[in-house]
């Protein structure tokens, strides 16, 4: 188990280098194309600029968008100490605490480091489970925090917003003001390359968003890793997980854009949008967990 954690990390680093690299090619693509080698400076301090607003803003954003209310213990003392106890076991700093008014059963955490974590659960995920249940949920949210998954969540997606809208501005400036170079409208007078930047430029986003979805799977199996090694109790996360799959419906405040926030998918996507999925199937995180319980 500690290898596959140690795997999952390494993964994550190398995506997010992989993000670089695609916001990079972009700059140095549009520079090539229009002639003007500033593009790529620009372009990598627009991405920059953004993440790290996102890093300090999408906390909040997530709540809002998921209509949260932050709780105390007397609001809902099963769930709170659950989460108290657990902050306790693991050393980390007691997180905020919200309660989402939607039946779907669903949880999430979000924040940007152990210090100023959040953990929200849905008033269906509550009804749903039974307390050895629910404890695995809240040890697999609280295992996002563990392991800054939250701000790995965070950076990412200010990069794939990033790329969608630099891809965004260049395909307009292309379209509309992307001719002042010479008379064939850049790509140093070859169609050729125009057609293809201008094909990259439309591909990027697709990448980043399957890109996205893989970062995402993994922090997932990353998480019921480190909540099951936090209960010692696996098998209460797989019966909850398997309770998710079995009665998981669409949550009433959808956004794809925080959808792999969540310890089930929220949007329940179909055989077509599978590829763009930001988590794995549950009956594989069933098995992992299983198998990590013979290990105990």
């Amino acid at each position: 188990m500690y290898r596959n954690i140690a795997k999952n990390k390494r993964n994550t680093v190398f995506i997010i280098a992989l993000f670089i690299l695609i916001i990079g090619g972009l700059g140095l693509l549009a520079a090539y194309i229009y002639r003007d080698p500033s593009i790529v400076v620009i372009t990598l301090v627009i991405a920059t600029g953004y993440a790290v607003f996102q890093y300090f803003a999408a906390s909040s954003q997530a709540l809002s968008l998921s209509g949260a209310r932050q709780i105390s213990k007397e609001d809902n003392p099963r769930l709170y100490r659950i989460v108290e106890n657990l902050s306790i076991t693991t050393g980390t700093p007691m997180p905020k605490v919200y309660i989402i008014n939607d039946p779907a059963p669903n949880a999430f955490a979000t924040g940007r480091d152990p210090q100023h974590a959040s953990v929200a659960a849905t008033t269906g995920i509550l009804e749903l489970l039974d307390d050895s249940e629910l404890e695995g949920v809240m040890a697999h949210e609280i295992g996002h925090v563990q392991n800054y998954d939250i701000r790995v969540s965070m950076i990412v997606f200010g990069l794939v917003v990033a790329v969608g809208f630099i891809s965004d501005i260049f395909l307009r400036f292309a379209f509309f003001g992307g001719r002042g170079n010479n008379n064939n409208g850049g790509g140093g007078g070859n169609p050729v390359i125009l057609i293809l930047g201008l094909v990259a430029m439309l591909i990027a986003p697709l990448v980043a968003a399957v890109v996205q979805a893989a970062i995402s799977r993994q922090r997932e199996y990353l998480a019921d890793a480190t909540g099951a090694l936090t209960t010692r109790h696996p098998d209460a996360l797989a019966s909850a997980l398997e309770k998710l799959g079995q009665y998981g419906r669409p949550m009433q405040k959808q956004n794809s854009t925080m959808a792999h926030m969540w310890i089930a998918d929220p949007t329940k996507p179909g055989l077509m949008d599978r590829l763009f999925s930001t988590h794995p199937p549950i009956a594989d995180r069933v098995k992992r967990l299983i198998e990590s319980g013979r290990s105990f």
